[in-house]
């Protein structure tokens, strides 16, 4: 197997800082200790910065679940230690490469408009994660159970000579049902209060039924002990019924990370096929190709199961649409009218710089 060590990218920062310092493990976290391993620096593009370190190049899709978790770690661990030196950065998507430092500086200026105004909306503000959950889980459960309405469902129930299975799930149901309305009632209340002193929240799935909140909230820099205080104010006011952990201050995960996309020809060149088009075509012709055949192939208008069909044509399109999105943030003066699908330009139009919200 062919090793080819790249660029491994964790985000990008405002400024042309020169920056060096040693990347830490993820072991070193668990254990307490200081990791020797690669250098994390900065590569500079005009007045901004990527952070990097020299990195295998690896398909994090291909990864079992407990590296791809370890991974994760050592790069939320670099990306807080930048923070910690008093930088904003806007954090990368997980297993964001560049093959080489030319790359880099390519990424860089493709996205350097975009990245530019979504520094500007992060600076002097960070992430602060709230997990919540029932300090009592099995007392609330009782609580629940001791409400009148289902009270008297289950005496009318214990009354009768048999219990059917029916009759428990009816039971059952009434008592879930309870529960997610004092779910939300007592989530509506913490984010009411939270969302007052911060700019915008992020709710997470609750991946677990004690869990009652799982929100991540952006603030200002400046309003940390505020909404700490704001927190304790909530504990208090719950009387120690519910649990609250709160994890930063974290950069903008949840609310904006810069993504890399690799565009390849071969797919580009299926995509372009699958939509009947020649070698170039403009953004008109791209959308007429894609409607007349969505149109043909909808499984609402056929009586054949065109369902695959149907897929591979909404797939090709989105394919074209981000090549030309590319191709745009290369063509920097706005003159392109047609986009070629051949191999060198789409080799020379082959990175998308995105942000996801």
């Amino acid at each position: 197997m062919v090793i080819i060590v790249g660029k491994y990218i964790y985000g990008v920062i405002n400024g042309s800082h020169t920056i060096e310092m040693e990347k830490p493990s993820a072991s070193s976290k668990v254990r307490g200790d200081k990791g020797k391993g690669a250098m994390v620096y900065t590569i500079a593009h005009q007045d901004i910065s990527a952070v990097v370190s020299n990195s295998p190049i690896v398909d994090y899709t291909c990864l079992s679940k407990d590296i791809v978790a370890r991974r994760l770690i050592e790069h939320q661990m670099v990306n807080e230690g930048i923070m910690q030196l008093g930088y904003t950065i806007l954090p990368a998507s997980l297993g964001s490469f560049a093959v080489n430092e030319n790359e880099v500086r390519d990424i860089l200026n493709k996205g350097y408009n975009l990245i530019k105004e979504t520094i500007e909306k992060i600076t002097d503000k960070i992430e602060i994660d709230v997990c919540a959950t029932w300090s009592d889980f099995a007392a609330v459960l009782k609580g629940i159970g001791d409400e009148e309405e289902i009270r008297e469902v289950k005496e009318k129930l214990l009354a009768c000579e048999k219990i059917t299975i029916t009759d428990q799930m009816k039971i059952g149901n009434m008592v879930k049902e309870a529960l997610n309305r004092k779910r939300e009632r007592e989530a509506e209340e913490i984010h009411k209060a939270l969302g007052a002193i911060s700019q915008a929240k992020s709710i997470h799935e609750l991946m677990d039924e004690k869990k009652i909140i799982n929100t991540a909230f952006l603030i200002d820099t400046a309003k940390q002990k505020e909404f700490d205080a704001r927190v304790e104010e909530l504990d208090a006011a719950f009387n120690e019924g519910l649990n609250f952990r709160c994890i930063g201050p974290l950069p903008s995960y949840s609310f904006y990370t810069l993504k890399i996309q690799k565009i390849q020809f071969e797919r580009i060149d299926w995509a372009r096929k699958m939509l009947d088009l020649g070698d170039v075509a403009a953004k008109d012709e791209i959308k007429n190709a894609y409607q007349r055949l969505a149109a043909s192939t909808h499984p609402d208008t056929n009586q054949i199961d065109m369902k695959k069909e149907f897929n591979d044509v909404n797939r090709a399109y989105k394919m074209l649409v981000d090549y030309v999105k590319a191709c745009e943030q290369t063509d920097e003066k706005g003159e392109k009218q047609v986009y070629s699908f051949r191999e060198k330009e789409v080799k020379k139009n082959a990175i998308l710089v995105m942000v996801c919200n």
